[in-house]
């Protein structure tokens, strides 16, 4: 882990508090007080051009169990974790709130509680929607989607949007988001059955769209069908710039992972091609990591720049759509699984503790990042 000199530190319930985000742990401290003689980095001009040393970094909540998704109403940090919690943090104050569901939640293999999403009349309504793996009755893992409630103790299931999502121990998608269209969208992987994402007929290697009631929507590009887009190895983060237009990340085998732009009815190859590979009626990634490997998870957008979620990468990446690649904008947290943006910052969850990083004392953590001014 990095040691920010700048990081601020209180001292509350959740050990260090609401402070930008920091790596070491007060082990690492020597106990006295050390001036900070170390200035801030110039301002960048764009966050594609950042590097880690340009971002203030404050941590807002640490010691979180495996964390895979975020959202942020007002001042609570709302996070789902594999296990089946739901964890809110409000300042100093963390809760851990069970949701209670309709099957057992199988934390399996990449499988759990995995995406969640604020309705978006929340404030009025305590409602949202998850998405988890649970085991059907011939024991084969799968997926659904859920209507959930906020009640005094915990979050409760309401209703089954939409169930069989074919899952596994890995590739099962999991990202959830409510598009500017106002409906449901869901991402679905292949769950490691690479025929299916070439299947229309297959909710597996897709993204979904619903409504935020679990009904098809009018317009989708097949019909009576909740498949959006299909071809897909295991997307893991969706994403609506300012025009509307839908990207997406996906984890490809062997490196190459990708970022696509996502249109209705559309075929994105898995697994008839990947990286840079090309065929008739099969649309190619507008960004691959060729050799390297990002394992891109969560997406955002900071003004009209994507940020990615890198988890086997250890970084926040920024798409620069103008040279066609992706840069490390941050780094020297571990694994990052989830980003969201808002009042001028950008909200990451470290992934430290999901089995394949190597966990700090405080891991995993809810991180806030600004540009230094």
């Amino acid at each position: 882990m990095i040691n920010y000199p700048f990081r601020k530190i209180t001292i509350g319930l959740l050990i260090f508090g609401p402070a930008f985000l920091a790596g070491c742990s007060a082990e690492e401290d020597d106990g006295e007080p050390e001036e900070n003689t170390e200035e801030a980095g110039e301002a960048v001009g764009s966050v594609s051009e950042a590097s880690t040393e340009d971002w203030n970094v404050e941590v807002l909540a640490e010691n979180l169990d495996v964390p895979w998704s975020l959202n942020i109403h007002e001042d609570t940090y709302y996070m789902t974790n594999r296990g089946g919690d739901v964890i809110e943090v409000t300042g100093e104050e963390k809760e851990r709130l069970p949701l209670a569901a309709s099957d057992e939640i199988v934390n399996e293999g990449e499988g759990g509680l995995l995406g969640f999403v604020l309705a978006e009349d929340f404030a009025d309504s305590s409602k949202g929607y998850a998405y988890y793996t649970y085991r059907q009755n011939d024991g084969a893992l799968a997926n659904k989607v859920v209507a959930v409630e906020r009640e005094s103790s915990q979050w409760s299931e309401t209703e089954v949007l939409l169930d069989d999502i074919p899952g596994d121990r890995i590739h099962n998608g999991g990202r959830l988001e409510i598009g500017p269209d106002g409906y449901l969208y869901a991402t679905a992987g292949d769950s490691d059955e690479p025929s299916l994402a070439q299947d229309e007929d297959s909710l597996a290697g897709s993204i979904l769209r619903m409504t935020v009631d679990g009904e098809v929507p009018e317009g989708n590009p097949f019909e009576n069908s909740y498949v959006y887009s299909y071809g897909h190895r295991n997307p893991q983060g969706i994403a609506w710039n300012s025009t509307g237009k839908l990207y997406s990340s996906e984890h490809g085998p062997n490196a190459q992972d990708e970022i696509n732009v996502i249109e209705p009815g559309n075929n994105y190859g898995w697994p008839e091609i990947t990286g840079s590979e090309s065929a008739e009626d099969l649309d190619a990634p507008v960004v691959q990591s060729g050799s390297t490997t990002w394992a891109p998870s969560g997406t955002a957008f900071l003004e009209d720049t994507l940020l990615v979620a890198g988890l086997r990468g250890e970084s926040l990446y920024a798409y620069d759509e103008e040279a066609e690649e992706m840069n490390a904008v941050f780094e020297g947290e571990g694994r990052l699984r989830d980003v969201k943006t808002g009042d001028g910052g950008v909200y990451v969850l470290t992934n430290n503790t999901d089995g394949r990083g190597s966990p700090s004392e405080n891991d995993d953590q809810l991180l806030k990042l600004t540009l230094n001014e």
